[in-house]
């Protein structure tokens, strides 16, 4: 992950809303537009973004433990809600804008410290006029699924 000083914070609604979903992203990607506050209170990042699809890459370390000696499920759970909601924000126009109305996620083997460097990917399912959906998982370098997870966003059209 590369070390680039980049802007933290959130933008105003009117350029959230004067970009399509695609343009957002890319803008956040290259730096003219800040970088969310969560990302950066857990360390990970958005790499990639094509219509329908996001990649955030993040590296667990021992401050996303839990009691029991593993990263928490809430980071996993956050990038797999990172990078599901941005495939389907991908595919907004200008003007529309979306929430998470669900998201199921499968944790089907502990990240640790020594995981390395993981990979959340969405991938839209199916974009409606005021729903969509996308699917994604977390592997490591080496492609090992750690969680998998699907979602459904309400999408609300620009205004007339």
């Amino acid at each position: 992950m590369d070390a680039v000083a980049r802007t933290v914070g959130v933008v105003p609604a009117e350029t959230l809303l004067a970009h399509d979903g695609l343009g957002f992203l890319r803008g956040i990607i290259d730096g003219r537009l800040p970088v969310p506050p969560m990302a950066d209170t857990l360390g990970f990042r958005l790499i990639a973004v094509d219509k329908g699809r996001a990649v955030f890459e993040g590296l667990p370390q021992a401050r996303h433990y839990n009691p029991i000696g593993v990263v928490h499920g809430g980071l996993a759970m956050t990038l797999l809600d990172s990078a599901l909601g941005c495939a389907v924000h991908s595919t907004l126009d200008r003007g529309e804008t979306y929430t998470t109305l669900e998201i199921k996620v499968n944790l089907v083997r502990p990240i640790t410290k020594d995981t390395g460097p993981v990979r959340a990917e969405g991938r839209i399912i199916h974009r409606g006029r005021s729903v969509g959906t996308s699917e994604g998982d977390i592997k490591d370098a080496g492609g090992k699924l750690y969680a998998h997870a699907t979602t459904t966003c309400m999408i609300f059209p620009a205004k007339s």
